[in-house]
């Protein structure tokens, strides 16, 4: 039943049927091979794994980012962090860098972050004389630390799937997500100065005042999603709603740009996104189930714990393991595939979980940024019209920068657990 589960999966993805469908056929085929189940408890499953009110996390914070774009909060936002950074060597591509992490406080989406400042940055960069290839890699690099900044799409489901804190998870990627951020600014700067690119005019006093004001609402937006959690006065499920009705209201009434048109298009932009994602977590259910019955959890743990004598070395396998598979599996459907066995093998090494679910999501995001799939780097590239293959010599550094988070982040577990136990505790 195991191979033939297996076998389903690989054979239905190799032909290009997307991951959710291609696990509930394969589950469906294993059922019915069996013989001894009652087909029903497939879509039992199936509905266990949408019913959970933390999931709707999922579509307000997708919902957000997209009101924020459509009405005008990314633009203002984007001249605020140039104003800040913009006279340093390589300023607007360090403008870059700022202006996602701000996104990324609200979209929780590393693709949604790529597609809105790809369409900003790259054509400016170009404009301003940086090289095509610089642009696309220094776009799709800061967009990764939308799933490692909260609020997080990836550790939302990742919490989901081990019945781990969110909010746990959430301070926890505070730290690695701040030291990506300032580090990528440091190689553009480096870079920057190496190729002599362009450096603009230091803005006065009263422009980044006049800036940061017009940018205001759109800031308040992050500070008010991590001040309800963290203190909490809302779940995260209150607050991603509440970020959508402060999105309607600061865009429809003070930024007055949110037309009924863009409210549409957000709105559909966020039902594709969000059909998407909770197809796999729906089919995650499903085939947790699955390797329950069929005892593969208890068969992995017994040989992982039989191979990886302590922490650090099972670790290191699943650093070798997520970047393997990160390189041509999109994230969430990844964790769904692997979090199930992590999981548990994990834990009975003595693994923290929450240690565990960073180092997941922050692989699953390089993976993001990694060839041949590399899903944000391929579209950056098709944003700039440029072949993947001329992005590589570019977005290497970044990579680089990914692999040594992920060594200090499964050497040391303070770089994750420090901020939660003394938030938390």
């Amino acid at each position: 039943m195991t191979l033939v589960l297996a076998v389903s999966i690989v054979g239905l993805m190799l032909i290009g049927m997307p991951l959710g469908f291609a696990i509930i056929i394969a589950c469906l085929t294993v059922i019915w091979i069996d013989g001894g189940i009652n087909p029903a408890i497939a879509a039992q499953r199936l509905y266990s794994g949408f019913d959970s009110f933390t999931l709707l996390a999922i579509p307000f914070f997708l919902l957000a980012g997209a009101l924020m774009s459509e009405s005008g909060m990314t633009r203002r936002l984007v001249a605020f962090a140039n104003a800040i950074v913009g006279r340093f060597t390589g300023g607007l591509a360090m403008s870059n860098v700022v202006a996602s992490v701000f996104f990324s406080g609200i979209s929780g989406s590393a693709v949604a972050d790529t597609s809105v400042m790809g369409r900003i940055f790259i054509p400016e960069m170009e404009r301003e004389g940086y090289g095509r290839s610089f642009s696309v890699a220094v776009t799709a690099a800061s967009s990764v630390v939308a799933p490692i900044i909260p609020p997080s799409i990836g550790f939302i489901v990742y919490g989901v799937l081990t019945d781990q804190s969110i909010i746990r998870l959430f301070v926890a990627g505070l730290i690695p997500g701040a030291l990506f951020s300032l580090l990528a600014l440091f190689i553009v700067f480096a870079v920057s100065r190496r190729r002599g690119y362009a450096t603009s005019r230091p803005s006065p006093p009263g422009e980044i005042l006049r800036t940061g004001l017009a940018a205001g609402p759109a800031l308040v937006m992050p500070v008010l999603i991590l001040a309800g959690i963290f203190s909490g006065v809302f779940t995260v499920t209150e607050c991603s709603a509440i970020a959508v009705a402060y999105a309607v209201v600061v865009g429809g009434l003070v930024y007055r740009e949110l037309t009924f048109a863009r409210l549409l298009s957000a709105l559909r932009e966020a039902v594709y996104t969000t059909a998407v994602i909770m197809i796999i977590v729906g089919a995650a259910k499903l085939f947790a189930w699955q390797l329950a019955y069929t005892q593969i959890p208890q068969a992995a743990i017994e040989w992982i714990t039989g191979v990886a004598h302590d922490p650090l070395v099972f670790l290191l396998m699943v650093n070798v393991l997520l970047l393997l598979v990160g390189t041509f599996m999109e994230s969430n459907a990844a964790m769904v595939m692997l979090v199930p066995i992590l999981h548990p093998a994990g834990m009975a090494l003595g693994v923290d979980p929450v240690q565990l679910g960073v180092i997941v999501v922050v692989n699953l995001c390089l993976g993001l940024i990694t060839p041949p799939i590399g899903l944000c780097l391929n579209v950056a590239c098709k944003i700039a019209g440029l072949p993947l293959e001329r992005s590589l010599k570019d977005i290497a550094p970044f990579v680089v920068l990914g692999l040594l988070l992920l060594a200090a982040l499964s050497l040391l577990p303070a770089v994750s657990l420090w901020l939660p136990q003394l938030l938390m505790n």
